[in-house]
């Protein structure tokens, strides 16, 4: 199958197309979702022949994160970013919210301050504030067509009871990729602070032509006492269903401190999830994330040309990821206003973006990791709903 070959995941358990009427109210016979960020085409077709197999064996019983899972994670990182890691770094999690909720409860403690840089993944301050800790918000700059940090601005807003940074590169909702400086700058930031970096760039692998990601490991080895990196292949192969992602932490100290948590909630990762992703880390992974790439340029092109033709509304450029940021300020409308259009009208479940944090209440988040006749669907949708601006 291609990327452009419709399937149909209604009545799949998928939360992302079964759950639209309970979320949003809108019918899934006739809506577009647009909102979870997990994509509406097949994973690799090597992934999909690990699945094959292991049903074939049809024996699920235990496993772990043996050497061969880990060589190939170590592969991944050095063929695809450059970045030499040893296996003994990698810890397993059930996904990347599981890991933030795990790094929460590793080297925090209830009431500590948890530094974000808004607006920022929803799920940052979700887990935070699920864990009785608490939000620290500091703003993003807006500057051009794109995001800058202020750190100076930053400090101002810390008290010294924070305990951590949750980071975002490439950076989710903007499809921000900091440059290594910018990386250096928010690692001396975290020590000058006493502040653990846990570094979330699970869309590390979505990144399009004329920017290049650097992992926040290359950039500032350095603060490797300080930093944990969270990644996964679960965003780049679709396949967060199976809830696997690593913790690379390269100091012996923080990593003790993970294992010894992870031993005491008898934690093992899923077996056919390793399988999955000890297929996808390999070159003939590797080919087929250059293919995806190359599609997914082309949908956020179409995209982009199709807002910037409707007056008042604003894409950010995306230089990663899948997610395509919408300013709706220009309309002129409120919030409720252009939420009732997206929904009502043009029947488009979307991210909304003031649950991103300050600097978001203007915004939705669109997923266009689907099939380019939907993305031409919505774009017409939007035109359609928003005719009286034209």
């Amino acid at each position: 199958m291609t990327f452009n070959d419709l399937i149909d995941r209604r009545g799949t358990y998928s939360s992302k197309w079964d759950k639209l009427e309970k979320l949003y109210g809108i019918s899934p016979q006739d809506g577009l979702a647009m909102w979870t960020a997990d994509s509406d085409y097949p994973s690799a077709p090597c992934v999909i022949e690990a699945v094959r197999k292991a049903a074939e064996h049809g024996v699920f019983g235990y496993s772990w994160a043996h050497p061969d899972y880990l060589t190939s994670v170590q592969w991944w990182m050095k063929n695809r970013h450059g970045w030499e890691i040893d296996t003994d770094w990698v810890l397993t999690s059930q996904g990347l919210g599981n890991a933030i909720a795990l790094c929460l409860d590793v080297w925090t403690d209830p009431g500590d301050g948890v530094v974000i840089f808004t607006p920022v993944y929803h799920e940052f301050a979700h887990k935070v504030n699920k864990s009785d800790r608490r939000v620290v918000e500091c703003p993003l700059a807006r500057q051009g067509d794109s995001y800058t940090i202020d750190l100076d601005d930053a400090q101002s807003r810390l008290d010294g009871s924070e305990k951590m940074l949750l980071w975002c590169s490439p950076q989710n909702p903007s499809g921000r990729v900091w440059t290594a400086d910018e990386l250096r700058a928010v690692a001396a930031f975290a020590e000058r602070n006493g502040l653990v970096l846990v570094s979330d760039e699970i869309h590390h692998d979505l990144v399009y032509p004329g920017s290049t990601f650097v992992p926040m490991d290359v950039a500032a080895p350095d603060a490797r006492p300080w930093t944990v990196t969270l990644t996964a292949a679960s965003k780049t192969f679709n396949i967060a269903g199976q809830r696997t992602g690593n913790m690379i932490i390269p100091d012996p100290k923080l990593r003790a401190a993970m294992v010894h948590r992870l031993s005491t909630l008898d934690y093992a990762p899923s077996a056919l999830g390793v399988a999955m992703i000890m297929a996808a880390y390999s070159p003939e992974g590797a080919a087929w994330v250059d293919e995806q790439v190359a599609h997914l340029d082309g949908n956020r092109k179409l995209f982009d040309a199709a807002i910037a033709d409707i007056p008042g509304l604003w894409s950010m450029p995306l230089q990663a990821t899948f997610l395509a940021w919408v300013d709706f300020s220009g309309t002129g409308m409120d919030h409720p206003e252009f939420i009732r259009r997206l929904r009502e009208d043009a029947k488009i479940a979307t991210s909304p973006g003031p649950g991103f944090g300050p600097g978001g209440e203007t915004f939705e988040r669109f997923n266009l990791a689907t099939q380019r006749s939907r993305v031409e669907e919505a774009c017409n949708r939007l035109k359609h709903a928003f005719s009286d601006l034209q």
